[in-house]
């Protein structure tokens, strides 16, 4: 068997066991004629795909990143970025952020893990139980976070003991918050940071999306709040300059929208920003104390996610959640996982974080985070293709095939789709071209989940796809395998994965073999030389690989 040490891998056959198909189902290639036809099989367990699912989280210098990371999943991580950390004052340069970005992401593109950054001025008020910065750990996250240019908060809240809350004195009601957020040079100081950030990010291969944050503790968008649509959680009501900033809304759209024409950018609340095309990053799934500001309103926004991206975390310490003490136990409960899935199909989620922590050894859990990372994101399942079985005097290949979106979101940026000859013996790519006129971002999944037949009622669209190729290169004459991939523009090689069975280590998917210069009678590939998609761990998007 070709690559038993996949097999043997013990960590890769507990997952395999609990997940993946066995290659080679329901495969088949046949010559019809001058043209081969071509029968493919979904891989039926889940995957690590870039740019969808599970999304992990780590404070760097603080948490130890396990030995095997980024696996199974962990295709994204969110990174907390202080401001201070990225400028110290208006004059610092983008050099200043790119820096210390290249010192939190160290590594990222051989792992194949790309980065979701959130910008933060403030961890948790000292009023919230907030404790300071370790001064020797320039990665602790703890504490204020304001350049040296905006003094920090000062106001009327003290923390009520023994609990997180907060509350004002009665003589102070109506005292505003000094400093921070509430300093008059705040927003001119918020445009300079966002159009900074946008140049040093928009291009940046190693963003996936970007959450705004900036604004409340985490970057969550409260305490201050945005709006005035809920109330305020330390107060009963609003209380401008104190509990919430007018106006903040419209410079905090505006500078994004110029800054990031690349990147898809994400707010915490579908409720806000509503004149603006922005995702949704909801970091309270599942609580039923979140249904109102959260679900219902991301339900409300409409169909924002077939071009914005949608996803958050969840957070199992407070709220309904708080009886289990482990993402472990989140997703044991096959009631709250059902839910979970639920509100993924229905919201059309992208991705989620809360595994950072989770015992990838525990075979339950692996079971049951299956489950969900299928859900989750985009899945592109090949049904069939077609292609000429010679290449002749012309030197043109003429592929057709089709498939379907069966996840819950599209892919959200237009990376190629490409037509590859490989080695028939080696299978290392020999020529290639990218398709042309084909959007992958418009490959829309299904819509309208039904939780008793656990399908959309509307299904996913086939997408059919035929293309004519020049081939502007001297090959050998002899024996190809035809193969199609998904390239990452940062490396110009195949990083997505089609949810199918006849795969080969490196990205690409054969679909049978081709005659150069002579016919091909047996295009059949045998399948015991298909790959395992969850064992490849040798994708990844390096410039030099």
């Amino acid at each position: 068997m070709k690559r038993l040490s996949h097999i043997l891998f013990p960590l890769l056959a507990l997952w395999t066991t609990c997940a993946a198909a066995q290659p080679g189902n329901n495969y088949s290639a046949h010559r019809e004629g001058r043209t081969v036809k071509v029968s493919m099989a979904e891989y039926e367990g889940a995957m690590r795909n870039p740019l969808k699912g599970f999304r992990e989280f780590f404070m760097i210098g603080t948490d130890r990143i396990r030995d095997d990371y980024p696996y199974p999943y962990g295709s994204m991580i969110k990174e907390y970025m202080p401001w201070n950390m990225l400028e110290r004052n208006a004059e610092d340069s983008i050099a200043t952020i790119i820096s210390f970005s290249d010192h939190r992401w160290k590594g990222v593109e051989e792992q194949n893990v790309k980065v979701i950054p959130r910008v933060l001025a403030v961890w948790l008020e000292p009023w919230h139980g907030g404790r300071p910065k370790d001064p020797n750990n320039i990665d602790d996250l703890n504490g204020w976070h304001w350049p040296d240019d905006i003094p920090a908060e000062s106001g009327p809240y003290k923390q009520i003991p023994g609990s997180v809350g907060a509350y004002v004195e009665p003589q102070d009601s109506l005292t505003p918050i000094q400093g921070g957020y509430f300093h008059p040079t705040f927003f001119k100081r918020v445009e300079q940071l966002v159009e900074k950030l946008g140049k040093a990010r928009d291009n940046d291969p190693r963003v996936a999306y970007v959450e705004m944050g900036i604004i409340g503790e985490w970057g969550e968008h409260h305490d201050p709040d945005l709006s005035t649509v809920f109330a305020p959680h330390d107060e009963p009501r609003h209380i401008a300059n104190r509990t919430w900033l007018p106006g903040i809304q419209k410079v905090l759209g505006d500078a994004f929208t110029k800054a990031f024409k690349n990147k898809k950018v994400m707010v915490r609340y579908a409720y806000e920003f509503e004149d603006y095309d922005f995702g949704i990053y909801w970091d309270s799934w599942a609580q039923p104390e979140e249904q109102g500001r959260g679900y219902d309103a991301m339900i409300n926004r409409g169909e924002y996610w077939r071009t914005q991206p949608v996803g958050g975390e969840i957070t199992w310490a407070w709220g309904s959640l708080a009886k289990y003490r482990s993402f472990e136990q989140v997703v044991a409960n096959e009631q709250t996982r059902k839910m979970v899935i639920e509100q993924i199909r229905n919201l059309h989620c992208n991705h989620l974080g809360g595994i950072t922590w989770a015992n990838f050894k525990d075979e339950e859990f692996l079971r049951n985070a299956a489950e969900l990372q299928k859900a989750m994101g985009y899945r592109f399942v090949l049904d069939e293709a077609s292609y000429n079985s010679k290449i002749g005097r012309d030197n043109t290949i003429e592929v057709e095939f089709s498939l379907r979106n069966t996840g819950s979101s599209p892919f959200y940026y237009d990376w190629p789709v490409e037509v590859a000859l490989l080695d028939s013996k080696t299978h290392e790519k020999v020529w290639g071209k990218a398709l042309e006129g084909i959007n992958i971002s418009e490959w829309m999944t299904g819509e309208k989940w039904d939780t008793q037949s656990e399908k959309y009622t509307v299904e996913a669209p086939l997408v059919k796809v035929k293309s004519r190729l020049s081939i502007d290169k001297e090959l050998p004459k002899g024996r190809y395998i035809v193969a199609i991939g998904i390239i990452d523009p940062a490396c110009g090689r195949p990083t997505v994965r089609f949810a199918n069975t006849n795969y080969f280590d490196g990205g690409y998917h054969p679909i049978g073999y081709i005659g150069y210069g002579k016919s091909e009678k047996s295009p059949e590939i045998d399948s015991s030389l298909f790959d395992d998609l969850q064992s490849d761990r040798t994708i990844n998007y390096a410039t030099e690989k």
